[in-house]
């Protein structure tokens, strides 16, 4: 199973406002931190903000940020969201199957069987854990070298 670009942005976008803290987060600063164009973050957002695990504030200094703490958020919670199907094999798959064994088949068990593992395995790691993981993350991302900014700028 792969996970499409929109899942990895996704989780990659709200590491980036854990790590941030309590501060608002914009999106062309996450854009230009991962270096992905700011329209593909626009759409990963409006999916986030629906599923309540992101928070948009409008206004001139608007941004984004996390509505609860990052322990809360699983890495399960984002790829249900961001993730259009999960269809492993054709018998997964709504619709008309052409597989005489569809109902007695033991592949469609065991693909079913590996993906709950997948899904608990995600549910077992929430975004603090991903950033937490990384001591560095703050200056990978370029947030120290903006908290340096705003304090010589005050």
């Amino acid at each position: 199973m792969r996970l499409t670009k929109q899942t990895n942005y996704a989780v990659r976008m709200l590491m980036y406002c854990a790590a941030n803290g309590e501060k608002l987060s914009r999106i062309p600063e996450i854009a230009k931190a991962y270096g992905v164009s700011e329209l593909f973050l626009f759409k990963i957002l409006q999916p986030l903000t629906k599923a309540g695990l992101v928070e948009t504030v409008r206004g001139r200094n608007g941004g984004v940020r996390l509505p609860k703490p990052a322990s809360e958020i699983s890495l399960f919670d984002v790829v249900k969201v961001t993730e259009d199907s999960f269809a492993m094999a054709e018998c997964f798959e709504a619709g008309e199957i052409d597989c005489p064994l569809v109902d007695s088949c033991g592949l469609n068990a065991a693909l079913r069987k590996a993906l709950n593992a997948f899904f608990e395995v995600l549910d077992g790691y929430s975004i603090d854990d991903l950033v937490k993981a990384r001591p560095q993350i703050n200056f990978l991302l370029g947030l120290d070298e903006k908290a340096q900014v705003r304090t010589s700028a005050a």
